[in-house]
């Protein structure tokens, strides 16, 4: 069964509340099943030493992951209209699956989370998107022709799922956010199955 791999960085929770929504779209499909992932944190002073396994949550994401995979979920906060540092760093590490095309024609689509209305979503998602191109792989956003994308007045955007968290952090989604992150679940599911059936 095609594995989707749901890939994120999440500080205070609104970024796996997001993954948590786009592995339900995923489950939606059938014959689709995702696989979640996280990567660990990183120091601005020295090299982080997390735990081999993290305290909760998914566990942290390994190459074979991306060779697996039969598409990709990327997602990560907004970091000043950028991706977090841990999600750069671990994408950075990358040359020996790019040099070896793993992720060449696998569908990704991303998802992010800010804390404020104009928190620099877009630019991030489209930071994110940027090193998939380099991949090779094939990107997918979310259409107008989810009705969602019309009427929310917090988070989503046709680049990808996102999320307004507020200066408090909140990782509730809105209903309009849930829609859309299932959305981009779904579509992305049903876009790597219609490629591996041609594979």
């Amino acid at each position: 069964m095609p594995e989707i791999l749901v890939l994120y960085y999440s500080h205070r929770g609104s970024v796996r509340a997001l993954a948590e929504e786009i592995v339900t779209g995923i489950h939606q499909v059938p014959g689709a099943v995702a696989r979640v992932r996280t990567v660990p944190r990183v120091s601005t002073v020295c090299e982080a030493v997390e735990d081999d396994i993290p305290a909760d949550g998914p566990p942290y994401v390994e190459v074979q992951d991306l060779e697996q995979c039969a598409g990709l979920a990327l997602g990560s906060p907004t970091r000043f209209g950028n991706m977090a540092a841990p999600m750069k760093y671990f994408v950075d590490g990358l040359g020996a699956a790019w040099a070896n095309g793993v992720l060449a024609g696998k569908p990704a689509c991303v998802f992010t989370s800010s804390g404020s209305q104009h928190g620099g979503q877009e630019s991030t998602l489209l930071s994110m998107m940027l090193p998939l191109l380099h991949h090779g792989m094939l990107l997918m956003g979310i259409p107008y022709t989810e009705p969602a994308l019309h009427q929310t007045r917090s988070g989503g955007t046709p680049y990808g799922a996102s999320h307004v968290a507020g200066a408090d952090g909140l990782a509730v989604l809105t209903a309009d956010e849930v829609v859309l992150a299932r959305a981009q679940g779904r579509r992305l599911a049903e876009l790597a199955l219609r490629l591996g059936a041609r594979a």
